[in-house]
C-alpha cells in the first residue's frame, strides 16, 4: 500500500474493547501452549491478527513470530490486517503458508540435503512429466492414468500416509528413479516442502535449535488442516519454548483426502498437556435460523468438540429455503432466476453469490442457466493461468535460465519454437547425459562443444540455444533489484525467442488464437512487473518469483473475477463468505458422496462436516436445491433427497419462491414424508 493510501493505525486498545469476553481472553493469553476452537464466522482472523499485535505491543520482537496458515491469500490478509493494526512496515514478522516457510528454509539450508539453492519447484504436471521420464528409464510403460494414480501413492508413502506393503512393493524402484532424477534435476515437488525441511531439522539438530531460538512464538491457523507431518514439523519448532498456538474448528475439517487430519487436536493436548482451551462460538456471520440448521446438523457427528454457535444479531427471519425442481435444467432455471429477482428487488451484488456444488460435475445445468440469463460468473477449480500452454512455455525459458539442470523445462522449450531438434537429437541428448550422469543441458553444452553425434546445422541450433540460455543467466543476473528490470529483460527475452512467430506458425489458420495467447503472455509479463516493483518485495529476483508463481497459481487473478457470481465445489469455498448461498444437488449420493462413504464409512462424518460448512458460508440467505430427476451418464435417474436434509429441523425451512416446483401447492413436511426411510 504507498503511502498517500496508507491508513493510520488503528488503537489497539479499542479494538480489543470490541471483542468478546472470549476473544480478548485469546488475544491476552501469549505465553504457553493455547487452542483456539474458533467456529464458523466468530471472528477467527481478527483475534489472530489482534494477538500478533498485543505481542508487538508487549515488546515481543517481529522475528520471534511465525504465524502459519494454508493459502497465499489467508496469509496475505492475516499480515495486511497486522499492519494495519500496528502502522509498522513488519518486514521481519513471518506470515507464510507452510509451503512458502519451507522454501525459505530449503532455500538457506538445502545444501545439506545436495541441492543449489536455485532449486525448482515442480507442480503437478511437472511432477508427472519426471515420473515418466523415470519410467522411461526402467523400460516400463504406463498410461497416463496409471501415472497419476502412481503419483498418488507416491506423494502418500513420502508423507506416511502408505506404509510399504507386499501389494505395492513392486512400485518401489520407480518410486526412488522418480526421487534421483528429482535430485539430478535440482528440483523438488510439493510434498518436499514440508518433507525436506522436516529432514533437515531431524538429521541436522544444530540447524532446528537455530530455528528454535528463533521462532519463539508460532501461530498455526486453520489447525484442522494440518497433516502428521506439518504438525510434526510444528511441534519441533516449538518444542523448547512452547509458545505455540493453534487455531481451528473440528467441525470444518474436510480435506482429509489431501492428508489433513483433525485428530492432531489430540495430539496437540497429549504433546503440550499444559495447554490452555479457548471456545469461540459465538457467530457474526450467519442469521439464527442458518445457525440453528447448522448446529442441528453437526450434532449428528459422534467425534467432536462439544460447541453450539450462535449469534445476538435478533434476525430471526427465515433465511433457509429448500426447492426440489424436476432436473438439473429446472435447478439451474430456479437459481438463475432467483438471482435475478434479488438482484433486481434487493440490490444483490454478483460477487456476493455463492453457488455451491459438491464435485464439478454438476456445474453444467448451471451454467447453461447462468450463460442464457447473461449472469457474469467465476467458477473455481478450472485451468490456472499459468498451466495455459504459452504461459508454460515462458515459464520453461525463465526456469531453465534460473535453473539450467532442470531437465523437465529443458525437454519443453529446447525446440519451442523449433529449432531443428527431433527425435533422433533427443535421443542423443538423452543418451549422452545418462552415459555422463549429468543434466540434459549439460550434455547440450558438450554437444556444442565437441560435435559428436549431429550434423552441423543441429549443432549450429544447439548453440544458439546454449548462447541464448547463458546471456539471459546473465543478464538476469545482473538486473536483479533493478525497477522493472525482471519483466524488461522478460520482454527482451520473449523478442529474441520470436515467440509471436511461433504462435503465427502454429496456428496459420486462426490468427485469433495466436493474438489471444500472446496477449496472455503479455498479461504474464504484467505480473511480473507489479511484483517485482511492489515496495513491500525486498528480494526481487527471479528464482522467488519462479517460486512465487508455482506455490501462487491459484490465486493470481482475484481482482479479475470481481463482480461475479461465484460457482465452486463446496471444497472450494472453504474460509469464504456470501450474503445469499445456494447449496445445489443436495441428493443422496452426491451429498453424502457414494463413492466416499463406499470407500471409507468413517468418510460419513467427513461429508456431514462437508455439508456444515457449505450452510455456514451464508450470511443472509441459504437456498437448498434437491433435483427430483438427474440425467448422469445419458441415463435420467430418479434421485432421492439427502439425508442430511432430514437433520434440518422442518420448522426452519420455508419453500422456494414460487417458480419452485416444490411449493406449487406442496409444504416442506410433504417434501421429507416422500424420503424413503419414513
Amino acid at each position: 500500500m504507498s503511502k498517500k493510501t496508507q491508513k493510520p493505525p488503528e488503537d489497539l486498545q479499542a479494538v480489543k474493547a470490541r471483542l468478546n469476553p472470549q476473544q480478548r481472553d485469546a488475544v491476552d493469553t501469549i505465553d504457553g501452549p493455547l487452542l483456539i476452537v474458533a467456529g464458523a464466522g466468530s471472528g477467527k482472523t481478527g483475534v489472530v491478527t489482534t494477538r500478533i499485535a498485543q505481542m508487538l505491543e508487549q515488546g515481543i520482537p517481529q522475528s520471534a513470530i511465525l504465524a502459519l496458515t494454508f493459502t497465499n491469500k489467508a496469509a496475505r490478509e492475516m499480515e495486511g490486517r497486522v499492519k494495519s493494526l500496528t502502522g509498522r512496515k513488519l518486514s521481519n514478522l513471518t506470515v507464510s503458508t507452510f509451503h512458502a516457510f519451507g522454501v525459505r528454509i530449503l532455500r538457506d539450508r538445502s545444501a545439506v540435503l545436495g541441492y543449489r539453492p536455485n532449486f525448482t519447484i515442480y507442480d503437478s504436471s511437472d511432477k508427472l512429466s519426471c515420473l515418466r521420464e523415470a519410467s522411461r528409464e526402467l523400460k516400463l510403460t504406463h498410461e497416463p492414468a496409471e501415472l497419476n494414480a502412481l503419483a498418488a501413492l507416491f506423494s502418500d508413502i513420502k508423507t506416511q500416509r502408505q506404509p510399504w506393503d507386499s501389494a505395492i512393493d513392486v512400485h518401489r524402484p520407480l518410486y526412488e528413479e522418480y526421487h534421483e532424477l528429482m535430485k539430478l534435476h535440482n528440483a523438488v515437488d510439493f510434498d518436499d516442502l514440508i518433507i525436506r525441511p522436516l529432514q533437515i531439522f531431524e538429521e541436522h539438530p544444530d540447524i532446528l535449535a537455530e530455528y528454535r531460538a528463533r521462532y519463539r512464538y508460532i501461530m498455526v491457523d486453520e489447525f484442522q488442516d494440518t497433516s502428521r507431518i506439518q504438525y510434526r514439523f510444528v511441534k519441533h519448532m516449538a518444542f523448547t519454548h512452547r509458545n505455540l498456538c493453534c487455531v481451528g474448528d473440528d467441525d470444518q475439517s474436510i480435506y482429509s483426502w489431501r492428508g489433513a487430519d483433525y485428530t492432531n487436536i489430540l495430539n496437540f493436548e497429549k504433546d503440550f498437556s499444559e495447554l490452555k482451551e479457548i471456545k469461540l462460538e459465538r457467530n457474526y456471520r450467519s442469521t439464527g435460523t442458518i445457525l440453528k440448521a447448522a448446529n442441528a446438523v453437526i450434532a449428528n457427528n459422534t467425534d467432536r468438540k462439544d460447541k453450539e454457535l450462535w449469534t445476538d444479531d435478533g434476525h430471526e427471519e427465515m433465511t433457509l429455503r429448500l426447492a426440489s425442481p424436476e432436473n438439473e435444467t429446472e435447478e439451474g432455471t430456479f437459481i438463475a432466476e432467483t438471482i435475478g429477482a434479488l438482484r433486481a428487488t434487493e440490490g444483490l451484488a454478483y460477487d456476493q453469490v455463492g453457488i455451491l456444488v459438491r464435485t464439478n460435475a454438476l456445474t453444467k445445468g448451471i451454467e447453461d442457466a447462468l450463460l442464457a440469463h447473461n449472469l457474469p460468473y467465476t467458477m473455481s477449480g478450472g485451468t490456472s493461468f499459468f498451466q495455459r500452454p504459452e504461459i508454460k512455455d515462458m515459464i520453461g525459458y525463465l526456469r531453465v535460465i534460473d535453473n539450467p539442470d532442470d531437465d523437465v523445462n529443458l525437454l519443453r522449450i529446447v525446440n519451442t519454437p523449433r529449432r531443428g531438434v527431433g527425435k533422433t537429437t533427443l535421443e542423443t541428448i538423452v543418451n549422452l547425459s545418462r552415459q555422463k550422469g549429468c543434466s540434459l543441458y549439460s550434455a547440450i553444452c558438450q554437444i556444442v562443444f565437441d560435435g559428436a553425434g549431429v550434423s552441423e546445422k543441429i549443432r549450429g541450433g544447439l548453440a544458439e540455444f546454449v548462447d541464448l540460455i547463458e546471456k539471459y543467466r546473465d543478464l538476469f543476473e545482473t538486473e536483479e533489484g533493478a525497477k522493472s528490470a525482471l519483466a524488461g529483460t522478460f520482454n527482451e527475452l520473449l523478442e529474441e525467442v520470436n515467440y509471436w512467430g511461433h504462435l503465427v506458425q502454429e496456428f496459420r489458420n486462426n490468427e485469433k488464437i495466436a493474438k489471444w495467447r500472446y496477449e496472455n503472455i503479455q498479461h504474464f509479463s504484467e505480473f511480473l512487473a507489479r511484483w517485482e516493483s511492489n515496495p513491500d518485495n525486498l528480494e526481487p529476483t527471479l528464482t522467488r518469483w519462479l517460486n512465487r508463481i508455482t506455490l501462487n497459481a491459484r490465486d493470481e487473478l482475484d481482482d479479475a473475477e470481481a463482480g461475479k457470481v461465484n460457482l465452486m465445489t463446496i471444497h472450494a469455498s472453504k474460509g469464504l463468505e456470501f450474503d445469499v448461498v445456494f447449496l445445489a444437488g443436495v441428493e443422496d449420493g452426491i451429498v453424502p458422496h457414494a463413492k466416499s462413504v463406499e470407500e471409507d464409512p468413517k468418510s460419513m462424518e467427513e461429508e456431514r462436516r462437508l455439508f456444515y460448512v457449505a450452510i455456514t458460508r451464508a450470511r443472509k440467505k441459504l437456498y437448498i436445491s434437491s433435483c427430483q430427476t438427474r440425467r448422469i451418464r445419458l441415463e435420467t435417474i430418479a434421485c432421492i433427497p439427502s439425508p442430511f436434509l432430514e437433520e434440518i429441523p422442518q420448522d426452519l425451512m420455508e419453500n422456494a419462491e414460487d417458480d419452485d416446483p416444490v411449493s406449487h401447492g406442496d409444504d416442506v413436511s410433504s417434501f421429507f414424508s416422500n424420503m424413503p426411510w419414513k
